[in-house]
């Protein structure tokens, strides 16, 4: 049988290589995929945050792929696939009894191959989505870093009108581009009304509507270029302009705004995802691999958003001693959304700053709010000097990284692990951002609990990835959100960030490499 096998030489594998960076799961994990492969039984695996950033889990399945007799596809980013190719694949091969051909591209090579296809995300999306035949139905498939899935997919989905489309569009009607320059004119205007945003864009209001509605009904149909035809298939608001109550299985429409250059460009995305993907995973067996999508081993909410349905669900748990931090919650900060909160922040941060001074080791300092990370760097710029770098991955050896969550989520593999992380607030989608309040919109039409089923999900996933380096030298978080010990749901983040040792007081010695923590 396939998974005695893979245990078998995995095994041995493992046993043959000195300073190999040890993972207790490897074989758990290589057997699971195993069977999944022999029973064409679909399966999501959690391998924790730490596994995840690190990534050794990926020796297990590259094992089960390469071992198994059939064809395999694995979905995973470019640098993921150039890693395999030369690190984890060579590694392997040199020991397992194995000899599958192995193809990188974005379509299944041709019907007599029958070895192991690397492709992308987008690629293989793309041919899901479209169900072309790109990708041959029933090989199985195993999807690395679905914590991203979701981002994946809407991307994909994303249609979008860019300004050089109008032109399209006026040379498609030449008897009407005086009409439809007009059009655009008057859009330009109504968008620009918006007030500006950090976000640089807006939810298409009621006036914007009215007039993507008059331009459709004044053009010919048949002549229409493919990016409007696409549009206005998808343009929920031709047949009902009334009413404001729209159904839930709308999409999100926005448009982005470059106001310097007097540009826009309109844009929409599916919010519901579930149905949209549940055909895709009869199609085939896949193993979908994630870091840490949920506290439940389940991972009911990610399964209903992404329509998993039938799948074995397994879940690592984390190393107690060689995984904790040391977290530090003060208790009496004022809530990020009073006018006390920036100094009491600035105030707490500096301190933190200057403890950790004589340290070894790289302090990161996460703030989604882009006015105020702006202004603590240049704060701490002024007292620190070029020791400090706002999103920037060239760093001194004991530098100071002030970053927001997506920059810190895209560098910190080629970053040094953080001795102290300093997060400013919990990253709780904004509501500001007109994205989040379109899908938390949705959630309140359909009356389900959009704090529960969205924002606080959101939330624990990018605490658990972004922690995640920190753990690799039990270093120190901390969290200056006092919404984590004032708000019933702080119980909930609390739990999704263990094991940790709780610290209640600050002093030099927290940064020595021979304190002993306090745990609370």
């Amino acid at each position: 049988m396939i998974e005695a096998e893979v245990h078998l030489s995995l095994h041995n594998f493992l046993r043959s290589q000195a300073g190999f960076p040890s993972w207790p799961h490897h074989l758990t994990m290589a057997r699971l995929v195993a069977r999944a492969l022999r029973l064409g039984r679909s399966a999501l695996i959690q391998v924790g945050a730490v596994c995840g950033h690190q990534g050794r889990y990926r020796t297990s399945f590259i094992a089960s792929a390469l071992m198994w007799h059939g064809s395999v596809i694995i979905v995973a980013s470019e640098t993921v696939q150039q890693r395999l190719l030369k690190v984890e694949i060579p590694r392997l091969q040199q020991w397992l009894p194995a000899n599958k051909p192995i193809r990188t591209g974005d379509a299944w090579p041709s019907p007599d191959f029958h070895g192991l296809l690397l492709t992308s995300p987008e690629a293989w999306l793309k041919g899901q989505l479209a169900d072309n035949g790109q990708f041959p139905a029933d090989i199985p498939t195993i999807i690395d870093g679905v914590d991203d899935l979701e981002d994946w997919v809407r991307s994909q989905l994303t249609q979008t009108i860019q300004p050089h489309d109008w032109d399209q569009l006026m040379l498609a009607y030449p008897y009407q581009a005086e009409m439809i320059r007009e059009v655009r004119v008057e859009l330009t205007y109504t968008l620009f009304q918006h007030p500006e945003n950090p976000y640089h864009c807006y939810l298409i209001s009621q006036p914007e509507i009215e007039i993507l509605q008059d331009l459709y009904l004044a053009l010919d149909k048949h002549n229409l270029p493919e990016v409007w035809r696409n549009f206005w298939q998808q343009f929920p608001y031709l047949e009902d302009s009334a009413s404001e109550s729209f159904p839930s299985h709308y999409p999100l429409f926005w448009a982005t705004i470059a106001r310097r250059q007097g540009l826009f460009s309109l844009h929409y995305a599916p919010i519901e995802l579930g149905k949209i993907l549940a055909p895709i995973w009869q199609r085939q067996p896949v193993v979908l691999i994630g870091s840490a999508l949920e506290p439940e081993t389940e991972a009911p909410l990610f399964r209903q958003r992404l329509g998993l349905e039938d799948v074995t669900c397994l879940k690592f748990a984390a190393d107690s001693q060689g995984e904790a931090i040391q977290l530090y919650v003060p208790y009496k900060l004022p809530l990020p959304n009073t006018p006390e909160f920036q100094p009491a922040l600035i105030h707490q941060v500096r301190t933190l700053v200057c403890l950790s001074a004589t340290a070894p080791g790289m302090t990161v300092i996460l703030i989604g709010d882009v006015p105020l990370k702006a202004r603590v760097g240049a704060i701490l710029a002024s007292e620190f000097g070029s020791r400090v770098q706002v999103e920037k991955t060239c760093l001194d050896e004991n530098g100071i990284l002030i970053t927001g969550w997506e920059f810190w989520r895209e560098h910190q593999s080629v970053l040094p692990s953080p001795r102290l992380l300093i997060i400013a607030t919990l990253p709780l989608p904004s509501l500001e951002n007109p994205l989040v309040a379109g899908r938390v919109a949705h959630y309140k039409r359909s009356h389900q609990d959009w704090f529960r089923l969205y924002l606080l999900p959101t939330a624990m996933n990018e605490l658990q990835r972004a922690i995640a380096p920190v753990r690799e030298n039990q270093g120190i978080v901390a969290l200056l959100d006092s919404r984590v010990v004032n708000r019933s749901y702080g119980a909930q983040i609390l739990s999704s960030l263990s094991p940790l040792a709780r610290l209640n007081y600050l002093d030099p010695s927290l940064f020595s490499s021979t304190h002993e923590d306090d745990s609370g």
